[in-house]
């Protein structure tokens, strides 16, 4: 297969690492791409959320498939022109990507079709919901209601917090809901129309600072699998969550077709939906590429004709992988830009450790610079999580970047269970 990839970030990076050990991949090309893509693939200098500019280089270039890698593309209808086209996609149409495009059609959907939320209003305005702060307790949730690359969520602590949160949010859609107690996974499924598989399970750690403290980022860390998420809970989240999920989308005549992301909290009562993606997660993606054996490419080309259910399920390594996040300096503020990177291979000499590049770019010297935000994701599989870690840790340790910054302690909570366990 020729196969064309759209985006630019540390996932897509994992992506074209991940196709290009296809068997079925023959060439692959990526748009817009960046410095990590370009060791994997051709990199071309087009808009991925004009669905013009994608469908004409998939014709011109005798692509086979497109992977869609961030949700832009797919709220932009990108995956419905190349379906328009007779060109294979992996992703969903404009219309069932709403699931991450509106976080109050999810929470609609979810109340219409009994899947396991949280409580929850929808507003129009911020005075609105200004007044229906009443009705929820503190902690209460505020999210913006479109797309926010992962930061347009508080969980605000005080009812000041919270009114300062609306308020800064701007005059515009937002969701309410009640604060969940529990802990926090992320289940990828496969899905294609009414068929749904699990593909991995991880964790993320979305707070800036150690100790899970501090403002919300697109994501610090990330490891996989997630032991807290269980064979069983696994099992009632697919039944409970994104089957009934598929099957609505489908009722609905905008079937899904891509990976969905749920992102779950671990309640007493059980998983419930905190809210979905509908592409892979970043950073939760570069640690699940090194898991997933057999030919990825095809995997998701079955997805994309409509073979997904009869097609062998997913088959992933034992070993665990664990994702270090490397960010410029101030982010998710205002992030330095511009920051010499160097002694990348350095750390990729590290036993079993890829860096994939997340916001870099070429200095007309060779240079390679931070272009802010998430820069580096330092990525690292070992046959358990501790020595995931050390690995992970070692490898960013000798990577120089004066402007960059990175948590200590991802997966410190998984970490603190074993030994615990192992202390029984």
């Amino acid at each position: 297969m020729n196969i064309l990839l759209l985006g630019s970030g540390g996932r897509e990076d994992a992506l074209a690492w991940r196709l290009r050990q296809s068997p079925s991949c023959d060439s692959l090309l990526a748009a817009p791409g960046n410095p990590g893509i370009a060791r994997w693939a051709e990199c071309v200098a087009i808009d991925p959320t004009s669905p013009e500019a994608v469908v004409a280089l998939a014709q011109e270039r005798g692509v086979d498939l497109v992977v869609v890698g961030p949700e832009a593309p797919l709220v932009a209808g990108v995956a419905d022109a190349c379906r328009a086209a007779r060109i294979a996609v992996f992703g969903p149409n404009a219309a069932p990507a709403q699931l991450e495009g509106s976080k109050g059609f999810t929470k609609d959907l979810c109340a219409e079709h009994g899947i396991p939320t949280a409580d929850y209003v929808r507003v129009e305005t911020a005075s609105d919901a200004l007044a229906a702060l009443h009705r929820f307790t503190i902690p209460v949730v505020i999210k913006a209601d479109g797309l926010a690359a992962g930061k347009g969520v508080t969980v605000a602590l005080t009812r000041d917090e919270a009114e300062r949160a609306i308020q800064a949010a701007g005059d515009g859609p937002m969701v309410i809901e009640e604060f969940l107690e529990g802990e926090e996974a992320s289940l990828f499924a496969l899905v294609d129309g009414e068929v749904a598989v699990p593909l991995a399970s991880a964790q993320d750690h979305k707070r800036v600072g150690e100790g899970d403290t501090g403002p919300n980022t697109g994501g610090m860390g990330a490891y996989s699998p997630a032991p807290v998420l269980t064979p069983e809970l696994e099992r009632r989240a697919m039944e409970e969550i994104v089957l009934p999920t598929a099957r609505a989308m489908a009722s609905r005549g905008t079937p899904f077709s891509g990976v969905l992301y749920a992102g779950l909290m671990l309640t007493a009562e059980g998983p419930k939906l905190i809210e979905y993606n509908v592409r892979f997660g970043d950073p939760e993606c570069e640690a699940i590429m090194p898991r997933i054996e057999g030919d990825f490419a095809e995997l998701l080309m079955a997805v994309a004709s409509g073979r997904l259910g009869a097609t062998e399920p997913p088959v992933l390594s034992d070993e665990t992988t664990m994702t270090v996040i490397i960010a410029a300096e101030g982010y998710p503020g205002t992030p330095k830009k511009g920051g010499l990177i160097d002694e990348i291979e350095p750390a990729e000499q590290v036993e079993g450790v890829t860096v994939f590049h997340a916001g870099t770019a070429r200095h007309a010297s060779g240079a390679l610079l931070s272009v802010g935000g998430r820069v580096l994701a330092v990525t690292a599989k070992a046959p358990n999580l501790a020595r995931a870690r050390a690995r992970a840790y070692r490898a960013v340790d000798a990577i120089r970047f004066a402007d960059g910054f990175h948590r200590r302690d991802i997966g410190w909570r998984e970490l603190e269970r074993s030994a615990g366990e192992l202390a029984k």
